[in-house]
């Protein structure tokens, strides 16, 4: 009797660690992982937004990677290179454009997101990927594709 009592004990303590912690207003902790992890991409989008550049570096790790097909040749920036193509100021048609986050997905200490950037002239898609260092997360890596739009 005593097997069977504690293996429903196991049982019970597994299912029970399964289950997502309740927080007030019926927020789970993955509703607050989630919250965390959009934080860097909300930088991100201010950084294109405003033309800041302290922007992006505080969103992305210091050794993060900016991946892109140019020209058919995989190409590459350094957080702090892709940094410094951020004028400071917004572009002029910004007016005109349109960015949303389309997706997280948050696993443990890992994290993907879409985000999606309507320009006049293309539509831009970013794959970020995410994890949580010393408590914070940091974009590490994002790649990208840029589909120009037909001339109207």
């Amino acid at each position: 009797m005593s097997t069977k009592l504690s293996l429903a004990s196991l049982i019970l303590a597994v299912t029970a660690m399964a289950a997502p912690v309740r927080w007030p207003h019926g927020r789970t902790t993955q509703d607050y992982e989630e919250q965390a992890v959009r934080k860097p991409l909300e930088q991100y989008i201010l950084a294109h937004a405003t033309g800041k550049p302290e922007y992006i570096l505080q969103a992305f790790s210091s050794d993060a990677k900016i991946q892109f097909v140019h020209d058919g040749k995989l190409t590459q920036f350094t957080r702090d290179e892709f940094a410094a193509r951020f004028s400071g100021k917004p572009e002029a048609d910004e007016a005109q454009r349109v960015r949303r986050i389309a997706s997280v997905e948050v696993t443990g200490n890992a994290a993907r997101a879409t985000i999606v950037l309507e320009y006049p002239k293309v539509t831009l898609t970013d794959y970020m990927s995410l994890l949580k260092i010393d408590g914070e997360w940091k974009i590490v890596n994002k790649i990208f594709n840029a589909q120009p739009k037909p001339a109207s």
